[in-house]
């Protein structure tokens, strides 16, 4: 209804009874009723310290991956990256979050030109256009060099699984499933992590619930230590991967 009235969310709950409903209300209702995600209908959505636009062919950023962010803080404490990769970036979710948060230079990656259209118009809106960089690759296939942090949200879903209809018929199934075991794209980073990880940092990778003990697996067998971080709700949601002790 906020949308509709192109009013801030907060104004309709301190007083309700000052608006109407607007002619273009009951069309966005009906869009609902079919399944479609709500960021994709107000074409934005809330993460971190910033807003983001998302729509069709980006995954909508979730509360849960701000975990990789609150694990990142905790090994950086006191000081600051000054380089920041996302694998993955999607519509920039993390990327723009990590650059809200310091004052660092970040690239990030997608497959999907689709997903990369949104993120450099977020870049753009969030004022980063001259410190965060888009290209189009698979991983980290074309990529030299380290970095300070690196962050990943691959698909991690097994291709059988069934997902609320708001997700299984809306959102890029490429950016949700991985295979079989949904491990498939944990089995290509796990070979390239390493050789990306500077000195002092570290990759932060989300995982599935009970994804744990699998991809701490693939990681710790390329030499890498790993620390398990929870989501808000307690479940077991990223990994921080360095190439000495884990925080």
């Amino acid at each position: 209804m906020a949308h509709a009235l192109g009013i801030d969310r907060n104004a309709i709950l301190l007083d309700p009874t000052r608006y109407r409903v607007p002619a273009t209300f009951a069309a966005l209702v009906e869009r609902r009723l079919r399944h479609e995600p709500i960021a994709y209908i107000t074409g934005t959505r809330g993460f971190w310290s910033i807003d983001l636009a998302v729509g069709p062919g980006a995954l909508v950023p979730r509360a849960d991956s701000e975990t990789l962010l609150i694990a990142a803080q905790a090994h950086f404490a006191g000081r600051a990256p000054a380089t920041v990769l996302d694998l993955g970036t999607g519509p920039g979710t993390l990327l723009l979050a990590a650059l809200d948060e310091w004052p660092a230079q970040g690239l990030g990656i997608d497959y999907s030109s689709q997903a990369l259209d949104y993120a450099r118009a977020n870049a753009i809106t969030l004022g980063m256009a001259d410190r965060a960089h888009f290209i189009h690759g698979s991983w980290a296939s074309a990529i030299v060099g380290q970095f300070d942090l690196i962050l990943a949200n691959p698909p991690y879903i097994a291709t059988d699984e069934q997902l609320p209809p708001e997700v299984q018929n809306h959102e890029p199934h490429a950016a949700l499933f991985a295979g079989s075991d949904g491990l498939d794209d944990y089995r290509i980073l796990a070979e390239q992590l390493p050789a990306l990880i500077g000195s002092g940092g570290a990759a932060v990778i989300e995982i599935g619930s009970t994804q744990a003990p699998a991809v701490t697996a693939l990681l710790e067998a390329q030499g890498l230590h790993l620390a398990l971080h929870q989501d808000y709700g307690g479940n077991a949601r990223a990994l921080l991967a360095t190439r000495g002790p884990a925080t």
